[in-house]
């Protein structure tokens, strides 16, 4: 019995996956190429209509097909969609209820993770009370629920204790947490724990980025100095038809504490173009924001219709066309602004986690302000941090040099 997992989607999908593996290593299976396996699992989000494009592609490219499962962020109606292309559609936080396994009822979270790489995903809740209109993860994954904070930070310790040297807090807004205590003493309880790793989190929404978590940030000395904030979008009329309950004004002042609490603190935000009814001017309103906030990264979407949403029932009043426009000049706005401000990093040297080899045999790495940095090396160093001096610059990553001992 051989198995094979398919992840697409975000860190809580691979999160999922690394313990979907755990537990089907307990019932039996082993890990194996695609070609090789007779249980194939693609752990998958519906969240953007490109990702179930792209579920699409690849199931219909598995030959001589194994059984095959889909599990994930599945909408109920992209559920009958695919109903046709697997043999199951099952959810992933139920293993227990799997037909291919029976069993017991069990805790999905209790399930130790199989973990690969140097970075440590910890779920620290599941599920969304936001219900943003465009958003199908309360449909998907349910209302939230925290997990009790003493299992959080028992994995913490072990991910550290294994030598994990970077620790993912996930959740859909983990500034709600709320098992026993705060996410920011929640924060500055991991960051208690010895060794020498790196604390990040996702994601986080602006309404409920408190006072307290700017303070357990900027003392907590294991917190990167690296935040993504969701915008969505820089103009309010569009803000509230997002049901995204506070105005550019508020998430303008939000980013001034941040960064008077840690002014070398760097940004990431994550924008949605075309959302329907979106004019020239509201667009425009957006990137003056963006202009004006400068942010080092971007995770830019072109809005696409959801099922269940309610933005699924509004008018979309923006052609494919004019939002991959609207795309490409946010996407120069933010090339322009970091090919200034990587240029600070030339000369100087900055401390890199290693992750992988790539294709042209570099080592790749993380800052802690998550800048990418290429530099050449032995495979040895992957999952270790190490000293790079930075040589060359450009808008997306840097390159440096190691002195070999």
């Amino acid at each position: 019995m051989k198995y094979h997992i398919i992840t697409f989607g975000c860190q809580m999908n691979k999160s999922d996956s690394e313990r979907i593996a755990s537990y089907l290593e307990k019932k039996g299976y082993k890990e194996a190429e695609e070609k090789d396996a007779n249980l194939i699992i693609i752990n998958a989000c519906s969240v953007r209509k490109s990702a179930t494009d792209r579920i699409h592609g690849k199931v219909k490219k598995i030959k001589e097909k194994p059984t095959t499962v889909l599990t994930g962020c599945i909408l109920k109606r992209d559920k009958a969609k695919f109903s046709k292309l697997f043999d199951y559609i099952l959810q992933s936080n139920d293993l227990a209820k799997w037909p291919l396994f029976g069993g017991k009822e069990t805790d999905f979270f209790k399930i130790p993770p199989k973990r690969k790489g140097v970075s440590a995903f910890i779920p620290i809740m599941t599920g969304c009370d936001n219900f943003c209109t465009y958003c199908v993860v309360p449909y998907t994954k349910g209302r939230e629920v925290s997990r009790p904070a003493k299992e959080i930070i028992e994995e913490a310790e072990k991910a550290v204790s294994n030598g994990y040297k970077e620790i993912w807090l996930l959740g859909q807004n983990v500034n709600s947490y709320n098992g026993e205590m705060t996410f920011p003493d929640l924060l500055r309880k991991i960051n208690k724990i010895k060794g020498d790793f790196w604390i990040r989190f996702v994601s986080s929404h602006p309404k409920d980025f408190s006072d307290d978590l700017i303070r357990a940030m900027s003392s907590c000395k294991k917190v990167v100095k690296y935040l993504n904030l969701p915008l969505q979008s820089g103009d309010d009329e569009i803000l509230k038809k997002m049901n995204r309950p506070y105005t550019s004004e508020d998430y303008k002042n939000l980013i001034e504490r941040i960064r008077k609490a840690m002014p070398d603190i760097e940004l990431s935000t994550d924008i949605i173009v075309g959302f329907p009814e979106e004019t020239e001017e509201n667009f425009r309103n957006t990137a003056e924001l963006f202009r004006e906030i400068k942010f080092d990264m971007a995770y830019i979407s072109c809005y696409s219709p959801r099922p269940q949403t309610v933005a699924y029932k509004m008018k979309e009043t923006v052609s494919d066309c004019e939002k991959k426009r609207r795309e490409k000049i946010l996407t120069e706005i933010l090339k322009e602004n970091n090919a200034e401000k990587t240029k600070k990093y030339k000369g100087k040297e900055v401390k890199v986690l290693v992750f992988e080899k790539n294709k042209k045999g570099e080592l790749q790495g993380k800052t802690a302000k998550n800048k990418t940095v290429l530099f050449s090396g032995p495979s040895k160093l992957i999952g270790r941090f190490v000293k790079v001096k930075i040589t060359q610059t450009s808008p997306w990553s840097l390159k440096g040099e190691i002195k070999q001992k």
